[in-house]
């Protein structure tokens, strides 16, 4: 340590870290009663314990290690079996993260991310693009809601997609445990549902964003402007929109007949650089109604001249600013999802059937979510970036030291005990495989 500074930012990061564990508490009594026995109760509590620590994976098998389980059951029949209201958790979550993170800027993001799967009976695996491999990959897909305001962002429900080839076989469902009544739905009309269900909770939101999958989707434009919810959502440089005329037009076309005093430099925000400034168009839609206004957003790089577009929509005339700050803010999901990756181990899991899927991804959200509102917490007024002397704390760095604060060494004993659980399970598995192999190879 140099100086005094210097000490006391030390202390002040350590009472930060320390202060996880109490938003943990005030989250364990918040869902305490969605559970029908103290024992599945307990079993969570260690299962987000496990999700917060600094093992090097979250599944099943290393989360029951760092609880001190004989074995992996524990966690197992937590995820898939056990008795416990895991809909009421998911409101839980919504609450908890709409009420410590609220303020009047607050939006809601939507996107998607990819889990990649070997083999085919994971629930809603099937070769699909996936956006964490920036291919098509054998994969599963969730579609999560975000609620993104200037205090911080945190998942507040998700849902699984389940493609249409899963859908059409009933058997396969019946498998994996999907309930009946589950119909394809189309990743925008799965994050329309989450929105419907926040907005319905009492979750107050003036603007909705997301990218081109979610801005190509007139089902989903129409449903938010019935629920009075603005939006910013991304499009493709050939979407046909309406322009100032009643002719629909690609939204590239009406880029290249602006003017150079159609563009404003101003900042979409602060990043990890500093402001992320490019140049704004906004072209209104002179065919609007009394229900609102529509409007097109063109932004350009500056450096390469690459442009962006977005369609907009607002209940009543807003500034251009307001429009940019919503716009800039749709890439926080993607912080999001590699902070949950990252930290949580939201890709971690071991779950094949539905509701394992669902529980497990639940649980790391509500994880992810104590580190967020501990950060959120511990915030105070910004300074100017040219002069800190450090930058403040991360979700990345809250989770080290939080970790090292609170993590107690294992004992010996069950590492060891755990070393020949693991070793007697996979040689049992390498058994099974290599008589299914022989049977194959000798079958007429």
């Amino acid at each position: 340590m140099d100086s005094i500074d210097d000490l006391a930012s030390a202390g002040a990061d350590s009472v930060a870290a320390a202060d996880w564990r109490w938003v943990f508490d005030e989250v364990a009594g918040r869902i305490a009663g969605r559970f029908a026995r103290p024992e599945t109760r307990a079993t969570t509590g260690e299962l987000l314990v496990g999700l917060l620590s600094p093992i090097e994976r979250k599944n099943g098998w290393w989360l029951a290690e760092r609880a001190g389980h004989p074995g992996p059951d524990r966690m197992q029949r937590l995820l898939r079996t056990a008795v416990w209201d895991d809909p009421g958790v998911v409101g839980d979550l919504r609450d908890l993260v709409s009420t410590r993170l609220d303020h009047p800027d607050a939006i809601f993001v939507i996107d998607e991310t990819g889990f990649l799967k070997k083999g085919v009976m994971s629930v809603g695996v099937q070769r699909q693009y996936s956006g964490t491999a920036g291919r098509i990959e054998n994969s599963q897909v969730g579609v999560f809601l975000t609620y993104a305001s200037p205090h911080g962002r945190a998942f507040i429900d998700v849902r699984l997609y389940l493609p249409a080839s899963w859908c059409d076989d009933r058997g396969r469902c019946l498998a994996a445990g999907v309930p009946d009544g589950i119909e394809f739905a189309t990743k925008p009309h799965l994050a329309l549902a989450m929105i419907e269900d926040a907005v319905a909770a009492g979750v107050r939101v003036g603007f909705v964003t997301g990218d081109e999958v979610y801005g190509a989707d007139p089902v989903l434009r129409c449903g938010l402007r019935r629920l009075g919810l603005g939006y910013v959502l991304a499009i493709a440089r050939n979407q046909p929109v309406q322009a100032t005329e009643p002719v629909r037009i690609r939204p590239d076309d009406i880029a290249a007949d602006l003017g150079g005093v159609a563009w404003e430099r101003r900042s979409a925000g602060p990043g990890v650089k500093g402001e992320r400034f490019y140049d704004w168009a906004f072209v209104h839609d002179h065919t609007t109604d009394d229900a609102g206004v529509h409007s097109l957003l063109i932004r350009r790089a500056i450096d390469t001249g690459e442009l962006a577009f977005y369609r907009c929509w607002t209940p009543r005339p807003v500034p251009l600013a307001t429009l940019i700050r919503v716009a800039g803010r749709r890439w926080s999901i993607e912080e999001t999802f590699q902070a949950a990756k990252t930290h949580i181990g939201l890709d971690h899991y071991q779950c094949r059937g539905w509701t394992a899927w669902h529980r497990f991804i639940l649980l790391a959200m509500l994880a992810l979510a104590i580190l967020v509102i501990t950060l959120a917490d511990q915030s105070t007024e910004p300074i100017d970036p040219r002069h800190d002397l450090m930058i403040a704390l991360t979700i990345g760095e809250l989770h080290r030291l939080g970790a090292a604060l609170t993590t107690t060494p294992p004992d010996p004993t069950t590492t060891i005990r755990w070393s020949h659980w693991r070793r007697r399970h996979q040689a049992t598995a390498r058994r099974s495989h290599y008589k299914r192999r022989d049977t194959a190879a000798t079958s007429p």
